[in-house]
């Protein structure tokens, strides 16, 4: 239960796996926004585009590139809309955009999966992630990108504030953000946060890196989803190659999170989530 606000602050790097978390200032990075997206650029190059459209239900990041330009999350959606190519992928998991924020279960409201996207009758309730305002966008090596968000229900009642915080940089071979997401309880009542494994700052891979063919391994040694999913460990890595590319993709657990070190929503369908709230 959050009585005032926490916070959950990671790092994603893509392209050379780093032995430390300090990362290099690299190139200068520059923002460019065009309505309700913000294209990033690091060293000259696009790196990521920031949606943040109220016609979705939460804000994400699409697609994420290698140093080199090459892709390495998967194309789809786009907006609200799936390629007809792809609806009979039994994985295909929709709500789970190249990469977001989002949890299954907060006040009892799902922020995780999409009602646009529900194929079938439930009682799930589906919140949306509510754009407010950039509360600050700054472009160079000191570069910051942050947008505040209301939490609503389906009729439109706010039940928390989230802050969406990213610093953007890279060098020659590797692309990194640091992020952190704070959860507010200041709208009247505590806020409480269920244990689900469908949470919460995820990254969806091109198929590529599925595991196999690709290699998904933790901070511990340990190898393959079923040794992976669920445990607590330090950072999670999905390796494989794209395009010709040798490439790799982690998301590291900063010490200053809750519940450090995270446990992990990662499958071998190409899904890399740091989970503090799935603990069974």
């Amino acid at each position: 239960m959050i009585q005032s606000k926490s916070q959950f602050y990671a790092t994603v790097i893509v392209g050379l796996l780093m032995a430390s978390t300090a990362w290099p200032a690299g190139g200068a990075v520059e923002f460019l926004r065009k309505g309700d997206t913000v294209e990033v650029i690091v060293a000259g190059r696009p790196f990521t585009t920031y949606y943040f459209s109220a016609d979705v239900a939460k804000p994400y990041f699409q697609p994420l590139r290698t140093a080199r330009g090459t892709v390495l999350t998967r194309g789809f959606p786009i907006g609200n809309t799936l390629p007809p190519e792809d609806l009979n992928d039994r994985n295909l998991e929709p709500h789970q955009r190249p990469m977001y924020f989002g949890h299954g279960d907060i006040d009892g409201i799902d922020f995780w999966g999409e009602a646009v996207f529900q194929q079938y009758s439930d009682d799930t309730v589906f919140g949306r992630t509510v754009f407010k305002k950039l509360e600050e966008i700054r472009s160079g090596e000191s570069n910051v990108l942050r947008a505040d968000f209301e939490l609503a229900d389906p009729r439109g009642r706010v039940i928390a504030d989230e802050i969406q915080s990213f610093v953007f940089g890279g060098g020659e071979d590797t692309r990194w953000i640091d992020c952190e997401i704070t959860l507010a309880a200041n709208h009247g009542s505590d806020l409480t946060i269920g244990d689900t494994k469908e949470g919460a700052l995820a990254i969806r891979l091109a198929k590529e890196l599925n595991s196999p063919p690709g290699h998904m391994f933790n901070s511990a040694g340990a190898e393959g989803e079923k040794e992976i999913w669920g445990k607590p460990a330090d950072w999670v890595d999905f390796d494989g190659t794209i395009a010709g590319e040798e490439l790799g993709i982690a998301v590291f657990d900063s010490p200053k999170s809750f519940r450090h070190p995270t446990t992990w929503h990662a499958r071998g369908y190409g899904l890399l989530a740091a989970n503090p709230f799935g603990l069974r």
